[in-house]
């Protein structure tokens, strides 16, 4: 049985209710999480594009990118768990993992299945919450993995249209 339902939560996937690139995070995280992330895309076999200033480079090691000097530009990582539907990585802090969709490729059931499991993915090999908040409203997720539930369930009321 799927995660979440289309029907009951189309809205949260609405890019103009919440903002074409909603932030998909994973709090309280260390440079551990971010290999561990790392190492997940790379045994799932997803595609994947790492890139430093425009330039791709091989997939690094956590510690050393987030290491990098402060002034320093913000790699990212793009990864696609299936053809249609990319995450980019972006290595901001050790302390959070976050990552960007954009909800215009997750339409329909299909779609959210796949963001679905790819969060389940992510929050099951790390054992902590995968959260999304809308574009823009930091702290506060509308839906995301829930570790005790084991699945991504809706963590706030529908939106007001």
């Amino acid at each position: 049985m799927a995660d979440l339902l289309w029907d009951d939560v189309s809205d949260f996937f609405d890019p103009d209710l919440m903002g074409p690139l909603p932030d998909v995070r994973v709090p309280d995280a260390s440079v551990e999480d971010w290999q561990t992330v790392l190492d997940l895309v790379v045994e799932k076999g997803w595609k994947c594009r790492y890139c430093e200033g425009g330039t791709v480079l091989p997939m690094p090691r956590a510690e050393p990118v987030l290491a990098r000097p402060a002034d320093a530009e913000c790699p990212d990582l793009r990864v696609w768990p299936t053809a249609d539907v990319l995450a980019i990585f972006r290595f901001h802090a050790a302390d959070e993992v976050d990552f960007d969709v954009d909800l215009r490729e997750l339409q329909g059931q299909e779609r959210i299945d796949v963001f679905c499991g790819f969060l389940r993915e992510i929050g099951r090999r790390l054992g902590k919450p995968v959260l999304m908040d809308p574009q823009g409203d930091y702290g506060h997720p509308v839906l995301g993995f829930d570790v005790e539930a084991d699945r991504v369930v809706v963590l706030a009321d529908p939106l007001a249209r």
